[in-house]
């Protein structure tokens, strides 16, 4: 049994390492009690593989640091793949959350990531290299963040369009791929 659990945080540890994590806010709040106010952090984060996994986290805690490692492991936890066509997006899609809206395009190899941001955080971490991005509405970093994880949730590939639509791959793909196929 004790070797297993070696075995469990040496593999841990190892994943741990290439996984790119990144702080996006860092938010002080207060909750007031009778006695005055008691100032919590809240940290919102995210972690990715740059390969197309990513998970979003908040913590909450007295300290940053702890309020850190709180949303680390929650965004650790709540990983998730999302399709990529090869440094872009494979179609543009409009996130929403609260009063934030975030549009995201496809852009051509060597664009790079035109995003402020939460939006440039999040796309970097989950591998995005070029891509276009429109932040609209309420700018608050939480909202923000999770109307981009709302963006690249609503991702498909072209085969999945196609089998939903019953038709040939060839003829629901982007006429600029038609070509090259």
């Amino acid at each position: 049994m004790d070797s297993r659990n070696r075995q469990n945080r040496k593999r841990f540890e190892e994943e741990k390492e290439e996984l790119d994590e990144r702080v996006v806010d860092i938010t002080r709040v207060a909750k007031v009690v009778k006695g005055g106010r008691t100032f919590h952090f809240r940290v919102v984060a995210v972690v990715g593989d740059n390969q197309g996994q990513i998970g979003l986290g908040i913590g909450k805690a007295r300290t940053v640091p702890d309020a850190i490692a709180k949303a680390t492991e929650r965004a650790r936890r709540a990983m998730k793949p999302f399709p990529l066509e090869g440094t872009t997006v494979p179609h543009e899609v409009m996130g929403r959350c609260g009063g934030a809206r975030v549009l995201i395009r496809p852009a051509a190899k060597g664009t790079g990531v035109v995003a402020g941001g939460s939006v440039r955080e999040v796309l970097e971490v989950v591998g995005v290299h070029d891509v276009l991005t429109k932040s609209m509405g309420s700018s608050t970093a939480v909202n923000v963040v999770q109307a981009t994880m709302d963006a690249l949730s609503q991702l498909r590939w072209v085969e999945q369009v196609a089998e939903e639509r019953g038709k040939p791959v060839a003829e629901v793909m982007p006429f600029w791929q038609r070509r090259s196929a």
